[in-house]
């Protein structure tokens, strides 16, 4: 009976852990931390006959982001006046852009560089 005991004691606080670590991360993204902090993710999506490449923008701080600069490389360019707290934008490089690599910079000492990243392909899904 003790040998059952110690194993149930042992699976309680090993979910104990597992609550703590993951509600933990949990609360990272619903909490700001940061009055000024800026998420950027770049993705290329390389499919048979063109590639798609989309950047997500988001501000993960507590204040609101103002002027926003994003530099798409090759010289393309794009400016925004404001992002407030949890707002998230979508956009999308010129056409012609080599779509190597995302800059962006904000007031308050605010810079993301990121290159692209290719998502992993599903089967079944469009261009895999």
């Amino acid at each position: 009976m003790k040998k059952y005991t110690i194993l149930i004691i042992l699976m309680v606080v090993g979910i104990g852990l597992m609550t703590i670590f993951f509600g933990s991360n949990v609360m990272k993204m619903s909490i700001p931390l940061q009055e000024y902090e800026i998420f950027v993710d770049p993705i290329i999506d390389k499919q048979n006959l063109f590639d798609i490449g989309r950047v997500t923008i988001q501000n993960t701080g507590s204040k609101p982001l103002t002027n926003i600069h994003i530099n798409f490389g090759d010289g393309d360019t794009l400016d925004l006046k404001i992002l407030e707290p949890g707002d998230k934008i979508l956009l999308s490089p010129p056409s012609d852009n080599s779509m190597e690599f995302v800059m962006v910079s904000a007031d308050n000492e605010i810079f993301s560089s990121k290159e692209y990243r290719t998502p992993p392909k599903m089967v079944g899904m469009m261009g895999s």
